[in-house]
């Protein structure tokens, strides 16, 4: 139920945001890992059961800690919903895009396809809240550029998840190249519209966002790529990409 435990879990599950957070000064990772190791929790609620039932159980679990921590209440004794719990109830983290978040995981509970039109919505429910609900944290105030940048971040992520998603049968209803490749396009209009938004203190929150472009620009280049799942960054690359932005500031 601490800080180095929510930093462990990020690390092993989430190495990107583990640098975003490590990146960011203490103050910052205090919310970060906390909230990291949350998405987490709730992103892999829908994959670690066949039950539906079940899935959403957990998924209800999570809204119910959200709930008590904001109503004043004490939260469970888990090394994530503790620390989380904390940060809400001394108002260092809303409750909105967390309880956001958690309700548009329960799509992926549905052994379903995607259209074109139903996922950007969707991603604008999970990462986009999520990088909101790290921004807003921080300091930041301009929720709409935030999600357009957490949407095209989840895109990029979503992208180079496809094959797996597919196999799974929750890729794309149409996964055809011209679809992935106006998805790309999408994605990279949306990340351009949120970097015209001169942020503050919301930056380390919004380096979450930085390995979107490369990928998204690789996607629309060649979308088959995209399909056969040949687009994941060298590791070194990524590590190089993320150290740039921290040290010149932005993301």
């Amino acid at each position: 139920m601490t800080l180095e435990a929510c930093a462990a879990l990020v690390e092993r599950g989430d190495p990107d945001r583990f640098r975003v957070a490590m990146a960011a000064p203490p103050p910052a990772r205090e919310i970060l890992f906390p909230l990291y190791a949350f998405n987490l929790e709730v992103a892999r609620a829908p994959w670690v059961t066949k039950e539906p039932m079940l899935a959403e159980m957990r998924l209800q679990w999570w809204r119910d800690v959200v709930e008590t921590a904001a109503t004043g209440g004490t939260p469970p004794a888990h090394e994530v919903a503790r620390p989380l719990g904390d940060l809400i109830r001394e108002g260092r983290l809303s409750a909105e895009p967390l309880d956001a978040l958690i309700e548009a995981r329960r799509r992926d509970i549905e052994a379903e396809p995607f259209t074109a039109a139903e996922l950007r919505p969707h991603l604008e429910g999970t990462a986009g809240n999520l990088l909101w609900a790290g921004a807003q944290a921080l300091g930041e105030a301009d929720r709409n550029a935030v999600v357009k940048a957490g949407f095209a971040a989840g895109l990029a992520s979503w992208l180079l998840a496809l094959p797996d998603l597919a196999a799974a049968n929750r890729g794309l209803a149409d996964p055809s190249n011209a679809t992935v490749r106006a998805l790309a396009e999408e994605g990279l209009t949306a990340l351009a519209q949120a970097r015209r938004t001169r942020f503050g203190p919301g930056v380390p929150a919004l380096r979450a966002a930085t390995l979107a472009r490369p990928v998204l620009k690789a996607v629309q280049a060649d979308p088959e790529a995209a399909l056969q799942g040949g687009l994941a960054p060298p590791e070194g690359r990524k590590r190089l990409r993320l150290l740039w932005a921290a040290l010149r500031g932005g993301w």
